[in-house]
């Protein structure tokens, strides 16, 4: 057997309680989510507070608004991730068994779905406040990538979501995934969707002056996801029930769902510099 990395026994729970035969936890994934939304709201906060990086001198939002549009996003977030998912990665198990569509608490969400949430409830956010759509959506993408990078870490943590048969120096043998030492994949997310786009992103928007173009932020991270999550799912392991798909198309159904969101990542850029032309 080639050298592997030892996987890092944590336990999926942070911490448990027993409440009158009850056994209640709170699990790492679950404290990801919480975490990402948390400090994304606290960055957004940031932002707002920083006039002179919007257009106009003028941010979208007061410093107050980001807290109840935390709100909306948690309900697109576990919504539109656990109905992504059954869409599109299980529809055929959830048809035959629907109670199960509530149990999120046994996993299963879609990242494409989640951000479908997102997108929707900041939608109907700006809309009830009369607020600047793309503006408040450059805001929430700036936020995304440190809820992805938390994200990923959970899945490394549960552990789901690994790689591929492997023989790379660092693979892992990973429990419930059999024998096979495989690619850490949700690191690799971790790294790419995470910290680099979010870097990237940053830079831009601080640095760059991309905040002044509504819509361009926006754009870059659509860009920037589809293309990392296209790079890395070369590496994570297909869900089984689409292994049939893979073996006649190559392609699997994360760089499938990534392909419309390079194409409305370039015609968010398009219309936010033509925008600026005129």
């Amino acid at each position: 057997m080639p050298f592997v990395i030892p996987y890092p026994q944590i336990d999926p729970a942070l911490v448990s309680f027993d409440i009158g035969g009850l056994e209640l936890s709170l699990r790492w994934y679950a404290l990801a989510y919480i975490a990402g939304l948390l400090i994304g709201w606290r960055l957004m906060v940031w932002l707002m507070r920083r006039p002179a990086l919007w257009p106009g001198d003028k941010a979208p939002m007061t410093p107050a608004q980001p807290e109840e549009l935390l709100t909306w996003m948690v309900l697109g977030v576990v919504l539109g991730g656990r109905l992504g998912y059954v869409l599109f990665y299980d529809l055929g198990r959830f048809i035959a068994h629907p109670g199960e569509i509530i149990r999120v608490w046994e996993g299963g969400m879609s990242f494409h779905g989640g951000f479908a949430g997102v997108i929707l409830a900041t939608i109907l956010y700006t809309r009830r406040h009369k607020l600047a759509l793309l503006q408040v959506g450059d805001a929430v993408a700036l936020a995304a990538p440190l809820g992805l990078f938390l994200g990923r870490i959970a899945n490394f943590i549960k552990p789901e979501l690994w790689g591929r048969v492997s023989d790379v120096p660092w693979a892992m043998v990973f429990p419930g995934a059999g024998p096979e030492p495989r690619h850490p994949s949700q690191l690799y997310e971790a790294g790419l969707e995470g910290l680099l786009l979010g870097a990237v992103m940053w830079s831009l928007a601080v640095k760059g002056g991309w905040l002044k173009r509504p819509g361009a932020v926006i754009g870059a991270f659509f860009i920037g996801y589809g293309l990392a999550r296209s790079v890395v799912e070369n590496f994570r392991q297909w869900d089984p029930q689409l292994g049939d798909l893979v073996a006649a198309t190559g392609v699997t159904m994360g760089q499938i769902l990534s392909v419309p969101m390079v194409l409305i990542g370039l015609a968010f850029l398009w219309h936010a510099w033509r925008r600026q032309a005129q």
